[in-house]
């Protein structure tokens, strides 16, 4: 009989979720721990990662430089405590997987390699040519599999949280093989399941990131801070979302429009192509609405160019980027410009957590895109991510089985019994009970994807904000009537769409409302009725409280600790 009681459930098997388990494993052998993931972990969507990580390698650099760049880029949103935190801890993050044998490129002396980054002001991004997330995560895969203490569930979807006198005490998660539900107890439990993009039409993001974490910390009372936070990269491919690294921009890739012109002279002369992630998007916007892009079958586009760094250095650096050129849009960008345009990536808020991935609910913590610790404020740099999956990966991994070793006992099972049969007569009884009519999960994902797209996209305005939030509180009362054509439980993937479509509404709810309230502009959150920063009143995180009907919107105040809030300059 398969082990249903644990000392730590981790839900989610990339970076964050793997760097949790290892680092609760490493501090006590005796600790069971449960590593829940919907998709087999070489799966998650850490190995799309492909520019680089970020830390403080050479002699050039600092902790202070690299926190003043994070909290620039930020947008003086980000908690500086945390900050300071992060910056010092990524070096030996990189050392460790390092000795746990990722292979790091190197430069011609056999040091570890370092890149340029938008809004960094050194070379600091360390890189496997253009394939980091990929070598991190089986790095931390392989490295998790020394370890007999973690259990893993493999393709099980984990669909509401276990909650007993005002704690977390585990997980229900569905068995997407076998399409059976199990209560997976645990004395403390991560939630590490990435972020939200497919809330959004056209996302860099991988089909399984529906904010699911984000929906079942909200729905267990924990807030979500900064879901106004979304950002757009500006290089992806048209008609697919797929991530043209910020690397070949690092590398030396230039971006042109339809004439021929490196346009971002016309908005940041001093930082060009290297500029924010923000920054760049929004000018790109602006050169489609002045009508010098391409057009192209999926719209307009603008182009980047390679071709001056020749073949040798594409293949060296970047050579992903030429295949997925070459695979994708039928061009090889050693002779010709890669059409790309902005698309949604990443969102700086999530969960609401301290420091270590506590949340407001005993024995629930939070890491990596899920939460908001927070790091990115309102823009998160370029290779700052995969480090923060890093550093708090470690710091939430060990303050959970601290936590977890504390607890005297398992939690009751009775609870847990009853959660589970709850959750199986909502999902196979329920949803999966209902006959399919006009109501379809594909029809409601489509309009709320392009909904959220037209209206809390890169430029936002009050109007179209308080529409989005009344046409998703109706998609929300549509999707009561959302029937089912599979009734079978095996590997039923359009009940899955339907539970994931159920936490992407919560989550899109909560970026709209948060959007709608802050009436400033500030990093990715873009106002075109309030063009300016205002720190005056909104110098503070947004937190998104889950009510019967709309979110309760309230607020916190940022952490600063020596760095001044000043104008954003670059």
């Amino acid at each position: 009989m398969e082990r249903t009681a644990f000392d730590l459930v981790i839900v989610g098997g990339g970076a964050a979720g793997l760097r949790a388990a290892i680092a609760a494993a490493e501090l006590d052998p005796d600790l069971t721990i449960a590593l829940v993931s919907k998709v087999y972990p070489m799966r998650s969507h850490t190995v799309s990662a492909e520019g680089g990580t970020a830390a403080v390698l050479r002699d050039y650099d600092s902790f202070d430089l690299h926190a003043q760049d994070t909290i620039k880029g930020s947008d003086f949103l980000a908690d500086q405590d945390a900050v300071e935190y992060f910056v010092a801890h990524c070096p030996q993050e990189i050392i460790r997987l390092e000795h746990w044998g990722c292979p790091w490129s190197r430069d011609e002396d056999g040091r570890v390699s370092q890149r340029a980054f938008g809004g960094m002001s050194v070379k600091r991004t360390v890189y496997a040519a253009d394939k980091v997330g990929f070598h991190i995560l089986h790095t931390l895969f392989q490295t998790s599999m020394k370890y007999e203490q973690i259990h893993r569930f493999d393709e099980s979807f984990v669909t509401s949280l276990i909650l007993d006198g005002g704690a977390c005490t585990g997980v229900v998660a569905m068995n997407l093989r076998t399409g059976t539900m199990a209560a997976i107890q645990g004395k403390a439990t991560i939630l590490a399941t990435g972020g939200c993009g497919r809330v959004y039409e056209f996302t860099t993001n991988g089909f399984i990131k529906t904010g699911d974490g984000m929906a079942l910390a909200y729905r267990a009372g924990v807030p979500l801070k900064d879901m106004e936070m979304v950002q757009f990269h500006p290089t992806c491919l048209p008609g697919t979302g797929i991530l043209i690294t910020e690397a070949a921009r690092g590398e030396g890739g230039v971006l042109v429009n339809k004439e021929g012109e490196r346009y971002m002279q016309r908005y940041l002369p001093g930082k060009m192509e290297l500029g924010p992630r923000d920054i760049l998007s929004r000018a790109m916007i602006q050169e489609i609405k002045a009508g010098r892009a391409f057009e192209g079958p999926y719209g307009p586009y603008l182009g980047l160019d390679l071709r001056h760094l020749g073949e040798k250095r594409i293949n060296e650096r970047i050579p992903m980027v030429r295949e997925l050129a070459e695979k994708y849009m039928g061009l090889d960008p050693v002779h010709e410009l890669i059409p790309v345009r902005p698309g949604q990536h990443y969102i700086m808020g999530g969960v609401s957590t301290g420091l270590k991935g506590e949340t407001a609910l005993p024995g629930l913590y939070a890491v990596g895109e899920t939460a908001c610790v927070s790091i990115n404020g309102a823009n998160r740099l370029g290779s700052n991510s995969l480090s923060e999956c890093l550093v708090f990966g470690a710091a939430c991994g060990l303050a959970a089985a601290e936590f977890a070793k504390k607890r005297p006992s398992y939690p009751r099972g009775a609870t847990a019994r009853e959660a589970l049969r709850k959750e199986e007569a909502r999902v196979f009884d329920g949803l999966l009970g209902r006959e399919r009519g006009k109501e379809t999960v594909a029809g409601i994902r489509v309009e709320m994807q392009q909904l959220m797209e037209r209206d809390v996209g890169i430029f936002r305005e009050e109007s179209a904000l308080a529409d989005a939030c009344g046409m998703l509180a109706k998609l929300r009362d549509r999707f009561a009537a959302v029937g089912l054509a599979d009734k079978d439980r095996v590997f039923n993937t359009e009940l899955t769409a339907v539970l994931e479509l159920d936490f992407m509404l919560d989550v899109a709810a909560t970026i709209a409302h948060s959007a709608r309230d802050r009436h400033e502009s500030r990093g990715a959150h873009s106002r075109t009725d309030f063009p300016q920063r205002d720190d005056a009143n909104f110098l503070k995180h947004t937190l998104a409280f889950r009510t019967d009907g709309a979110p309760r919107i309230d607020y916190l105040p940022v952490k600063i600790t020596k760095w001044q809030p000043a104008e954003r300059k670059y």
